[in-house]
Parts: C-alpha cells; sequence; structure tokens
C-alpha cells in the first residue's frame, strides 16, 4: 500500500518510551482519548515504541480485537512513522486503514477499540492538558459531545428558558436494533457506524444546536429557540437521511435506522432530569411502535 496516508479508504498515567526526543525534533507524545486508560499519554523519543495486546509491548491494549504486536512508531530522522505489524484487525490513521505513513500533528490513531491522538509541538505540556480539557467535554469516537457537556448545556438552556421566556426543545435517538450490528459486522464496524452517524448529524443541524453522544448508542440534540412543530421537522428530516444512508466500514456496507423522541420545553419541565425523562418516554414508544419511527 506504500507510504500514503490515504492508501485505504481522573489520574494521568504516563508511559517512559526510553531515550530523549531526538536532538532538533520537537517533542511529541500520543495521547489517548477514546478508550481505556483515557488521558494517558505515551512520550515519544529515539527507541521505537509497540503498540499491541502483549505484556512485552511498550504500550499495552488488552483487547481481543488487537495484535499481539499490532503496529510500531518509530522516528525516522525526519518525524515520527507508524506502521502496522501485520495485525489481524488493521491501523486506522484519521479513519483510514494504513500500512506505514508519517505522522501529523493532531492525527488520530484507531487501534482495535482504542484511538490515540498525535501531539506535536513546542508547549507539548501545555498541548496535553488543552487536550485533557478537551476529554472533559468530547466524545473522542464521535467527536460529539459527550454526556457530561450536555448535562450542563440543558442546565443552561433551561435556565435561560425560564429566565428570558425562551423556547427550546430535545431530541433523544438511538440505533435500532444496534446490537446486531456489532454480532453480524463485529464492534470495529460498529464503532464505524456510530462515528459516520455522529458526523452525518452534526453536519445536519444549526451552528447553535447541540449535538451530543450520551450513551453507547444514545445520541441527544439539544435546539435553542425552536419549540416541538420545529423540532418535529428536524426529527423528520434526520430519519429520512439516516435511512436513506448507506454506512460503510472495509468494504462492508450496512444500513441503520434510528427511532426519535421529541420533547418541547415547557414550564412544566422545572427541572433538566424531568425534560430528559420526558423525552426518554417518547424514544421507547416510538421503539414500541415499531422503530424508525419518531414520537412526539
Amino acid at each position: 500500500m506504500g507510504e500514503d496516508r490515504t492508501t485505504n479508504p481522573n489520574q494521568t498515567v504516563v508511559t517512559a518510551s526510553g531515550s530523549s526526543t531526538p536532538e532538533g525534533e520537537r517533542s511529541a507524545c500520543l495521547v489517548v482519548i477514546y478508550g481505556d486508560d483515557l488521558g494517558r499519554r505515551v512520550p515519544l523519543g529515539e527507541d521505537p515504541i509497540t503498540l499491541g495486546r502483549s505484556s512485552r509491548a511498550e504500550v499495552q491494549l488488552d483487547q481481543e480485537s488487537v495484535s499481539r504486536s499490532h503496529c510500531q512508531v518509530s522516528y525516522d530522522g525526519h518525524g515520527y512513522r507508524l506502521r502496522d505489524l501485520g495485525s489481524t484487525n488493521g491501523t486506522y490513521v484519521n479513519a483510514l486503514l494504513i500500512e506505514r505513513v508519517h505522522l501529523r500533528d493532531g492525527d488520530q490513531i484507531k487501534i482495535g477499540r482504542t484511538i490515540l491522538k498525535y501531539i506535536i509541538g513546542g508547549n507539548i505540556e501545555g498541548q496535553y492538558h488543552e487536550e485533557i480539557y478537551r476529554l472533559m467535554t468530547m466524545d473522542g469516537l464521535t467527536q460529539l459531545h459527550n454526556k457530561r457537556y450536555f448535562d450542563e448545556a440543558i442546565e443552561r438552556e433551561l435556565s435561560r428558558a425560564r429566565r428570558y421566556g425562551s423556547q427550546f426543545s430535545l431530541l433523544l435517538f438511538d440505533i435500532d436494533h444496534f446490537k446486531t450490528v456489532n454480532d453480524t459486522h463485529g464492534h470495529l464496524a460498529g464503532d464505524a457506524v456510530l462515528r459516520q452517524l455522529g458526523r452525518l448529524v452534526q453536519e445536519s443541524v444549526r451552528r447553535d444546536d447541540v449535538v451530543a453522544r450520551t450513551g453507547g448508542e444514545e445520541f441527544a440534540v439539544i435546539i435553542p429557540e425552536v419549540g416541538r412543530e420545529g423540532a418535529l421537522e428536524l426529527a423528520d428530516k434526520l430519519l429520512r437521511l439516516v435511512r436513506g444512508t448507506i454506512f460503510v466500514f472495509e468494504g462492508t456496507e450496512m444500513r441503520v435506522t434510528i427511532s426519535i423522541g421529541v420533547v418541547g420545553w415547557s414550564v412544566d419541565f422545572e427541572t433538566p432530569s424531568a425534560l430528559v425523562a420526558a423525552a426518554d418516554g417518547k424514544l421507547y414508544e416510538a421503539k414500541r411502535g415499531g422503530r424508525n419511527r419518531v414520537s412526539t
């Protein structure tokens, strides 16, 4: 496949990597942004680092989908290179299957169900802490907001609505029969569906709307300044969009559907949890009604 990256479409743990960073090369490290040991930092130096399931690997990732010696990061005199070591399930950079590639600042490396971000720069310590702060609010797999951010955002939106008499709505949705996707195609394919779905939804809403992954295959959209009818229009749009999309992983095409619960805020909802519970009830109403539908 060559050396082209596009060949195929809270405690901090610090892992030592041998000798110091080569002279003339800026500091670099890998940071776990999704998976076990979230926030773990792996400094990169002159010695190669092997990532894999083996206890002998410098970075051990104890997952069935990770090969014993999965991939290796090494310095080649110009920068850091990532090379797959013939792994069973492949190594991905920015969701693309690679054999070998020169890493660039911000690249995301997916090994099994773990995602690491490559960071390089003069102020590596500052960049690392910025990344840790970002991890507090973002989901590493989908790059959507996480449950923590969602909880804070809906609290702010409810307070604003009560203070100024404005309106907003909430969508809750999840993927129908997602377990079947994992059981049929594997968890790596399931991760790909989640990531592609997140991007699809994010690109279909307004800039001010808050899209979050709130659970395994569960998502939410907070829609400021929009009442129930407007929210229903968005829900119908998302339903049709997902239904008509082909999700792809390693040449395998998959189709999924979603079920959506829609609730518009009113003064009857005194707390965020009451509003979420109402939307959750509508979501399960959609599922009981046959899935692949909207309930409001």
